[in-house]
Parts: structure tokens; sequence; C-alpha cells
């Protein structure tokens, strides 16, 4: 979210200062702080600029010394860097702690600001120390938003978290001590938006990862039309993926065959995708990680009857768009138990609802969240304002642009989608990087095609939205 909010023109200096005052006040009403002495354990990002912002609200009502995990030539973030200018003089600061001192002794309180959410595995030192330092010290300890190696290990044993914004998953008091939510006054519109934030969740290869272990990803596509296939297949793989496999009528073999030579193509049977092929399919998809099915498969009755018995049959993440979504729109029931995304436009899912989509942004948002609470998959409904939704949580994407009503640029979203579902992403998350992701890189094509972009121009960009925005 905060990188989101930065993208969006929210100034993250301002969010930082309402952040720490805010942890000061809960400091004040939940310990008796006047004339004791308060440690502020920080570390290098933002949490410990939250820190170092309460530590300068406090220092008029106690003795207050800033304990920094590293030096100060270590702050990762401008934000951070300037509050721990603002100090000054008037807050003591130690640069991190030597061996056999105790660096929480003898104080009353102890702000934990050393490391913020989305950490996992083992803590590394200096961090690892001093967690466990707090710890074995006795002292009270007020987290600033999670424990710090909150879903990690070490963890803090925080007597109360002041948690920013909202509590956050998997909190309880046995992980977070009492529980105090501070409102920071960040935007409510930019909470809801997809942003560079998105990009956090992106799984970087492993150094030691070889071919398929960063996603293996089966196209069911092409028949009457060719480029769909190729669009959706040419988006995965810029989007990270390693190996694309297209099962594709003998028809469109060639032509698909032709596209690049970086695709897998299997041959089907006839001219079109039947029940017939749906062996053949099936035997493919075994070594695959994640499936789109839909595009450019046409929409005779064969067809529509081939894609929902595939849907039904297929184990693996799936995405539908384009023609499949016409297909399982005549018998929902072969969605029941699937996993993945939906990427209709608002004719198309008028078509899978069999109602029409009210007007207003609200309405839409309950329509999708109501298809999604049905059938336990994301929708990612494209429109002036994408709307994204499991049924439970919902986000919008206003990234893109006029000149994304090229043909193909559907084709592209939904090779993303099905790229990051074969790297292991939740739906959800996928949808959204992938709605982000699409949308940018369209603007980045737009940039310099103007109003004679084509989808082969979006997709040549969306490495640059990996080198943007990938940690």
């Amino acid at each position: 979210m905060d990188r989101n909010a930065e993208y969006f023109g929210v100034s993250i200096l301002d969010l930082m200062e309402r952040a720490g005052r805010g942890v000061a006040e809960v400091a004040r009403t939940e310990f008796a702080l006047k004339g004791k002495r308060v440690v502020v354990a920080c570390g290098t990002g933002n949490n410990g600029g939250d820190g170092l912002v309460a530590a300068r609200h406090l220092k008029d009502e106690a003795g207050v010394t800033v304990l920094l995990a590293k030096t100060r030539a270590d702050f990762s973030t401008p934000e951070a860097r300037t509050n721990l200018e603002r100090l000054g003089d008037a807050v003591p600061v130690v640069e991190g702690a030597g061996a056999g001192v105790k660096p929480f002794q003898g104080a009353d309180l102890v702000i934990d600001a050393l490391l913020g959410i989305g950490l996992h595995g083992e803590i590394r030192e200096p961090y690892a120390g001093l967690i466990r330092e707090m710890n074995a010290s006795g002292v009270p300890v007020l987290s600033v938003d999670v424990p710090s190696g909150f879903e990690a290990s070490p963890s803090v044993k925080a007597t109360v978290t002041a948690a920013l914004i909202d509590a956050k998953e998997g909190m309880t008091e046995a992980n977070a001590g009492r529980v105090r939510v501070v409102d920071i006054g960040f935007p409510k519109d930019v909470m809801e938006l997809v942003g560079p934030g998105e990009f956090l969740y992106y799984p970087v290869p492993r150094p030691d990862s070889h071919k398929g272990q960063n996603g293996r990803l089966l196209v069911v596509g092409g028949g009457p039309f060719t480029g769909a296939p190729v669009f959706v297949s040419l988006a995965a793989y810029r989007i990270g993926v390693d190996v694309v496999h297209v099962a594709t009528p003998t028809i469109a073999f060639e032509p698909v065959a032709a596209a690049s030579p970086n695709l897998i193509v299997h041959p089907l049977a006839g001219s079109r995708f039947l029940k017939a092929d749906i062996g053949h399919v099936l035997e493919i998809a075994s070594g695959m990680d994640a499936a789109v099915i839909g595009p450019g498969l046409g929409a005779s009755d064969g067809t529509k009857e081939a894609v929902r018995q595939l849907v039904r049959s297929l184990n693996l993440p799936i995405v539908l768009d384009a023609d499949a979504l016409t297909a399982v729109s005549e018998d929902l029931s072969c969605l029941a138990g699937r996993r993945g995304v939906v990427t209709p436009h608002h004719k198309e899912f008028e078509t899978l609802t069999r109602t029409r989509l009210p007007a207003e942004l609200p309405a839409i948002l309950e329509a999708t969240r109501t298809f999604a609470k049905t059938t336990g998959l994301t929708v990612l409904l494209k429109g002036p304002t994408d709307v994204i939704t499991d049924g439970a949580a919902h986000r919008f994407n206003k990234v893109h642009n006029v000149g994304m009503t090229v043909g193909g640029t559907g084709d592209s979203l939904a090779g993303i989608c099905g790229g990051l579902l074969s790297r292991g992403l939740p739906p959800f998350v996928a949808a959204r990087m992938a709605a982000f992701a699409n949308g940018y890189a369209g603007n980045l094509a737009f940039e310099e095609r103007s109003y004679g972009m084509m989808t082969s121009d979006l997709i040549e960009k969306i490495p640059r939205v990996l080198k943007d925005f990938v940690p």
C-alpha cells in the first residue's frame, strides 16, 4: 500500500508522520511514560522511520534513546533518512549494539520498529540478535504495525502492537499482544487501487532454479482464430514463465507455430477443439502448472461442449477468457471446485450471469463479488475501471489507456494472469498484478505509438514493468 500510495501521489513522508504520532499516542495511553526511559529500536526501512517519528513525539515527556539496528548510512528510504535528520541532537542515537551489551537493560518500555510486514523464514543478524535481546529483557514492548519477525523466526513477543491502518491478517493476542489500530489517514480510494506494490508478491526465481521450475503454462486456444493464443503465450513468457505449451486444432497449428520459435505447439485432431481432443489435452496438462482456456477457440456447439468438459476434468489453476466464457455460461456447474480467474469484459460478464450489468461502480462491484462468491473464482472484470474480486476482498485498476481498445490486449492480460498462476501466485494476487502490469505496459506502448499501438507493442513492454517494479 505504501508503494501504491507513492505511485498515485500520496506523500509517504506525511503518512510516516501520522503513523509515528499515532504510535506515540498508543505509548502514552497504554503505558505510564512520564519520566520513564524508552528505547526505540529502529530498522533501516519505513518501519524504522515510523519509530523515529514516535521518538521525536515522546522526547519531551520521557527519556528517549534511539537504537539503530545498523548505521545511519544503511537507511534504505529517503523518508526514514529525513526523520533521522529531524531528530537532530534532541534524542541520543546509538548505532547498533556490540557483543555483551544489553541494549534494553534499564528501559521501562521498548518500542519495536525494527521490521515491518511480509518477512518469512529465518531473520538475519543483526535483527535476530536484537529480537532475542528484546524478548529476554523482560521489558514491555510496543511494536509498530507488526511485531518484528511476524510470521518469521525469531519474532518479537509484543505487549501491545500499534497496527497501522488495520490489524494484519493472522494477528492474535498470542502473537501480537493487545492490538491497537492507528488511523493514519490513508486515502480509501488509494487503498482500493492496484499499483506497483503488487510486485512485492512477484516470485523472483531462485539462483539454483532450472527450466520449468518458474512456471509451465498450457494455452488451449486457436482454430478459427490464430493470433489470440499467440498473444496469450508471448505475454506469459514476458511476465517470466519458463515454458509455454499451446494445444491448438490442426488448422491453426502452422500459423501458431510459425509465430514464434519460443512456443511449443501441439496439434489437435481437427479444425475445431472438440471432445475427442480432451484426452490429448489432459495428457499435455499433466506436466503443467496452470492453463489458459478460450482464446481464439470459436463458439461452435461442439467446441463449447468440449470446453465445459475440459474445465471439469482439468486439475490445474485456470484462466477462462474469451470463447471459454461463452461456453461455461451455458452450464456454470462445470466451474464447481475449480480454482482460478475469469477475465470477462462487460458484455461477457452479462452473458455469464444472464443479467444486465449495472451502470454505477459500487453496483458493478457487488455483482462481480456475488459471482465470485458463487463460483469460487476470482473475477477480473475489464472496463473503464477494472474490477478485481475474489468474493471477499476487492481492488480496482485504473492504469490503462484508450489505445488499449485494439484487438488482443485482453489476450495479453489473460496470458500475464495465467503466467502468474503458473508461478504459484494465488488467483486474487495474480489478477491484481496482471491488471496493473498489462495497463502499465500498455501505457508505455502508448507513449511511443499513440493511437497506432498494437498488442505486440504492449507485450514487448512487459519486461519493463518487471524491471521497474520487482524489488
